[in-house]
């Protein structure tokens, strides 16, 4: 089965629930992939503009997604990533959750 690019990855399924306490502990990242459309002026821009990154970090940031193919770019609740993978799709950029270990 391949994975849908915006679904949550790490081995999380939408209905398995993990335990409160664990889900409360897990650390959740906010990917950023690479794709053909967007220039990296615009996605250093977004970067900085929407999670407040002085321009050296969203340029590092912007960097790694167009090199490595993808990169962490924000980490925390699942609400807030949630949140901000949403932010990330709405600027047109490919953005997933992933649940850290």
């Amino acid at each position: 089965m391949t994975a849908h690019p915006i679904a949550p990855a790490g081995g999380v399924q939408l209905d398995e629930a993990p335990r409160d306490d664990t889900f409360a502990q897990t650390p959740w990242a906010c990917l950023v992939w690479n794709d053909p459309v967007n220039t990296m002026n615009y996605v250093t821009e977004v970067f900085a503009s929407y999670f407040g990154y002085p321009r050296a970090k969203a340029e590092r940031l912007m960097w790694r997604v167009h090199r490595v193919g993808k990169a962490v770019v924000a980490t925390g609740s699942r609400e807030e990533m949630e949140t901000n993978v949403m932010a990330m799709h709405g600027f047109g950029l490919w953005a997933t959750l992933e649940a850290g270990e």
